[in-house]
């Protein structure tokens, strides 16, 4: 059986009242980037809860967390990081996984 661990990355933001515009455009941005340029980025989905107006969730699967690593680096990570910090009315929860196991 071949290795199929990634590196996922799941991070709720709860973003001000009216600021989600413009949180979408620096996560689309910075989703766009990473697909394009980062050869170990997999998967990178912005997502919005059903019912909830100021919630954004992005799901990140790397190859391994060097990748992610890799990722935080990469010139198109601080205009969000920077960017969107303003945006946001509370501190976003980010947590880490590992695939434990997946359909081949």
């Amino acid at each position: 059986m071949a290795d199929t661990t990634h590196f996922v990355v799941i991070a709720e933001f709860q973003v001000k009242a009216g600021q989600v515009p413009a949180f979408l455009a620096l996560a689309h941005n910075d989703a766009s980037e990473s697909l394009a340029n980062e050869e170990g980025c997999f998967a990178f989905d912005v997502l919005t809860p059903e019912g909830s107006e100021d919630i954004v969730v992005l799901h990140e699967v790397y190859r391994d967390r060097a990748a992610f690593e890799h990722h935080t680096q990469m010139p198109h990570y601080a205009p969000f990081k920077e960017g969107s910090a303003p945006l946001l009315a509370a501190e976003p929860s980010v947590r880490f996984f590992y695939t434990a196991t997946r359909p081949e």
